[in-house]
């Protein structure tokens, strides 16, 4: 797996950025039964950033906590029978499957972990599942969608012992 990762902001905390990451989206890809190794580009950045960019690519005049830009169009999530014929899904150099782009408000990421009560890392660990989640496919814009992918991202986290304190 590659991350293609940039840290666009001035946030630190005790664990490692690119490492936790790396560790989720192993997760969620294994647990999804992903066949192939893949690339993502992950992009850690301020509100402002991610104000600008979900205004330009969603019409959304306000600040989120992540965005998700898939590569793949998924005709059902993680239903990887679409890339059988599709050779632009693939990276031409290393092979990888080009999943898409996650981007990351650090600052919302910290708001969001002191209003539930639980560590930076565990919301972190939960924005990149649930981005990933995207990435391949899934969706919540109904109650069944949803809860289908907040059961994956819990069982994600659970599988790395990330708990909510």
């Amino acid at each position: 797996m590659t991350i293609e990762f940039e840290n666009e902001q001035d946030q630190v905390f005790d664990f490692d950025f690119e490492k936790l990451a790396l560790q989720v989206m192993e997760a969620v890809l294994d647990q999804e039964h992903c066949p192939y190794e893949a690339q993502i580009s992950l992009v850690l950045t301020d509100d402002e950033t991610i104000h600008q960019t979900n205004l330009e690519f969603r019409n959304i005049d306000r600040p989120t906590d992540v965005l998700s830009f898939p590569m793949v169009d998924f005709p059902a999530p993680a239903d990887y029978t679409v890339l059988e014929e599709d050779e632009t899904c693939f990276h031409p150099d290393s092979g990888e499957l080009m999943l898409g782009d996650i981007m990351i408000s650090i600052p919302r990421a910290v708001e969001q972990a002191e209003a539930y009560g639980h560590s930076i890392k565990r919301e972190y660990a939960f924005l990149i599942a649930h981005s990933m989640l995207h990435l391949l496919g899934y969706d919540h814009m109904d109650e069944d969608e949803r809860k289908i992918m907040e059961d994956k991202q819990e069982q994600a986290l659970q599988y790395l012992q990330i708990f909510r304190n």
